[in-house]
């Protein structure tokens, strides 16, 4: 006994995948495997923004050019070296650049970076919670047992959690922040408190290396420990001159932490706007005079 299958499908219209309303299917000839890396995902600045920040800058450069001259007599004037220095900072999608700025420091600051890194305020913040005591649980009972042990190189049970928090405590610090830095000169003192020393990243902006508005670029060695997916967003973000954090309240116990700023600089990358961008700007003028010599 033959059997006719059931007709499926209209006999005027041919099968249709089951796809959502309005999404269609493209059919693409096939290609060869490649083994190129797959493009990192880059911001593309507003156009708006764009044109803000060439007109915006050129004017300011054109106003203050008197005050770059004396400026730079200035630091002829303390020490022997440069005008005008640069460093090698990571910027929009980890995009390496030379970032300017007016010398404040002396001449071979670089060489002595190395041995003070033990005044780095970041890294003292984080080495108060570096040791691992013997009967200390960080589990959060109160009289209870822990809910798990090693075993220290001395024989004595150490709360594992507490373990890997001083663990983490003790690597490196992402930022540096020394302060009374001795490498500073008395101009340059002058200079980064009145925020002075800036001002040559505007011709940073003019190359489009940088925005006026956005996330800081960062040193190399700091980059480098941002690469993780909770914090890589920040740097699809523009590189700016001023930024969320600058213009932000303070921790709660003082000097803003590290993982405040990193939490900073990945909302602004989420959230940025052109609207935002002038509100910061607006907040960057009184926050330009800075009380401590950091």
């Amino acid at each position: 006994m033959n059997a006719t299958a059931p007709n499926l499908y209209p006999s005027s219209s041919a099968p249709q995948p089951l796809l959502p309303n309005g999404w269609q299917l493209t059919h693409r000839p096939l290609r060869k495997p490649t083994t190129a890396r797959p493009r990192a995902r880059v911001m593309r600045m507003p156009v708006t923004k764009r044109i803000f920040d060439i007109v915006f800058s050129s004017l300011i450069l054109l106003a203050l050019l008197p005050l770059f001259l004396v400026v730079a007599l200035l630091i002829k004037l303390e020490s022997k070296g440069p005008v005008l220095y640069y460093s090698y900072r990571v910027g929009t999608g980890y995009r390496k650049f030379r970032f300017w700025k007016f010398r404040s420091m002396r001449p071979d600051a670089d060489q002595l970076l190395a041995s003070m890194k033990n005044q780095n305020q970041y890294q003292a913040a984080a080495a108060e919670e570096a040791t691992v005591e013997p009967g200390v649980c960080a589990c959060g009972h109160e009289g209870g047992t822990c809910q798990s042990h090693l075993i220290d190189r001395h024989g004595n049970l150490i709360c594992e959690k507490h373990y890997y928090q001083a663990k983490k405590a003790r690597e490196e610090a992402t930022f540096i922040k020394i302060a009374n830095d001795p490498r500073i000169t008395r101009i340059g003192m002058f200079l980064r408190n009145t925020s002075i020393d800036e001002l040559p990243q505007l011709f940073n902006v003019l190359r489009g290396d940088m925005s006026l508005v956005g996330n800081r670029p960062l040193p190399l060695y700091e980059a480098e420990k941002l690469t993780t997916d909770q914090f890589a967003t920040r740097f699809l973000a523009p590189a700016g001159i001023t930024g969320l954090w600058q213009v932000s309240k303070r921790g709660k116990g003082g000097d803003m932490s590290a993982e405040e700023r990193k939490a900073l600089d990945v909302e602004y990358a989420t959230n940025y706007s052109f609207r935002k961008d002038l509100q910061i700007l607006l907040k960057t003028f009184p926050a330009l005079l800075q009380k401590e010599n950091v």
